[in-house]
């Protein structure tokens, strides 16, 4: 293998949430500047959610990069406190620095436009689009190649979950990953919310690898039950945010107009140009190099064209979206449920096409749970290193995490336009039971908020 060079001279990137930005690696320093890295300045890390938090303009480029710094300064900690003596001792291996790098830095890099709003509507996975870009005829590809000819199937690896040293995975991907603290910090910072806010620096310092993974210092448990309620509010105070989700529905609809006009033979030419045109295709496989040229700006500048549609429902929800007039929602419980198929035959009732004007959406977490085995996707469950040596799983030792854990943070919305709050109760719901509508006006899942 052949190691790349360190830099004469460290590079620094100035970030406003880890300060700096440590670059000490020419590999690294060369994947930032390859294309499909740079690509990513072009696709915002929270999607829509700026139309609700008018600061959240921050791109995955800059997660990507405080990732890698968090890794950085695990792998700098370990090298010089925990460092392998001798073979099976569980400590960690130096040699494994750099793919631990290379994955942090590149473990977001196939998100596509909108992120996650792109996957559900056109059945995308952002992690294997990302196993495809390593691995694939890329500028990332040939960079990777430079430190050994197996070297980019590693860090492809190790985003698969499949690398076989569980320090270097559970690191980038696990209850307690580089990734989960950087856009935690991050997010919280350009949304203005406080809720993200936990003492990084000490969940750092109190990491320790062994055989199995990557465990907590008992004295870092407090910071640890921090960091997993500051999770647990910035999913409920901002990730599912009902308005935020409002317009994320506007934008699946909108898209998913164009589809079904695309489908029904409009002609492609008057609708998406050359780069868009392949995602929209029937039973067509996007190339990485299609998928590549895809980005945020792509889209609006599609959706500002479709504001002139003929087609009078794209036209519309195309002008809805750019002009920030989303969806409206009421929580669906044992109150509002029996109503829905009801208030859906009053919004087509009252002009609009409740496939496109109404919505049922389900917002999901769970914040912490324990190793099961049986489950469909085992969680890595954090683990506590006593003053003896030994582990405890930590919501064994902690009461607060013992609270939360395996409890599902879970709001059911269902959406609609906002016009049929405008019309008084004699008019369009006079088919809704009076506390329904009582339901609809009063909905205060965030005060104040529109």
């Amino acid at each position: 293998m052949k190691l790349l060079e360190k830099l004469a001279q460290e590079k620094v990137l100035r970030d406003p949430i880890h300060d700096f930005i440590h670059i000490q690696d020419q590999l690294i320093l060369d994947l930032i500047n390859t294309k499909e890295f740079q690509r990513l300045r072009r696709v915002q890390q929270l999607g829509v959610a700026n139309t609700i938090f008018h600061g959240a303009t921050h791109d995955r480029f800059g997660h990507c990069a405080g990732a890698y710094e968090l890794a950085r300064r695990v792998t700098d900690y370990f090298c010089q406190y925990y460092a392998t003596k001798e073979e099976g001792d569980g400590l960690w291996n130096p040699e494994e620095r750099m793919v631990t790098l290379a994955a942090a830095l590149l473990h977001d890099v196939g998100h596509g436009a909108f992120s996650h709003t792109f996957e559900h509507l056109f059945h995308t996975d952002h992690e294997a689009m990302t196993q495809q870009i390593i691995m694939g005829d890329t500028e990332i590809h040939q960079v990777l190649l430079q430190e050994g000819p197996d070297f980019p199937n590693k860090v492809a690896s190790v985003i698969a979950k499949t690398y076989p040293n569980q320090q270097v995975v559970q690191l980038i991907s696990s209850q307690l990953d580089v990734d989960r603290m950087d856009y935690l910090l991050r997010d919280a910072y350009y949304t203005g919310a406080s809720y993200g806010e936990f003492d990084l620096s000490r969940i750092l310092r109190m990491l320790r690898p062994y055989e199995g993974g990557i465990a907590v210092n008992i004295g870092g448990m407090h910071a640890v039950e921090s960091y997993l309620v500051a999770r647990y509010q910035m999913y409920l105070q901002v990730y599912f945010h009902p308005v935020s989700r409002g317009m994320e529905i506007l934008l699946e609809h909108l898209l998913g107009r164009v589809k079904e006009l695309l489908a029904a033979g409009e002609e492609p030419q008057s609708l998406v140009g050359p780069l868009l045109a392949p995602v929209f295709q029937e039973d067509h496989d996007l190339t990485v190099h299609e998928y590549l040229r895809l980005d945020d700006n792509l889209f609006l500048t599609a959706i500002n064209g479709w504001q002139d549609a003929d087609d009078t429902i794209l036209a519309d929800l195309s002008q809805r979206f750019l002009r920030r007039k989303p969806l409206k929602s009421i929580q669906i419980n044992e109150q509002s449920a029996p109503h829905l198929d009801s208030l859906e035959k009053i919004v087509k009732e009252a002009g609009f096409d409740p496939r496109y004007y109404t919505a049922r959406n389900d917002a999901y977490d769970l914040p912490y749970d324990d190793y099961k085995p049986a489950a469909k996707k085992p969680r890595t469950q954090i683990e506590l290193v006593l003053a003896d040596g030994s582990h405890q799983e930590l919501s064994e030792l902690s009461t607060l995490v013992g609270a939360i854990k395996g409890r599902a943070s879970l709001d059911q919305r269902f959406f609609f336009p906002r016009e049929m709050l405008d019309n008084g109760p004699d008019d369009l719901f006079t088919e809704v039971h009076a506390d329904f509508q009582s339901l609809i006006k009063n909905d205060t899942f965030i005060p104040g908020e529109d």
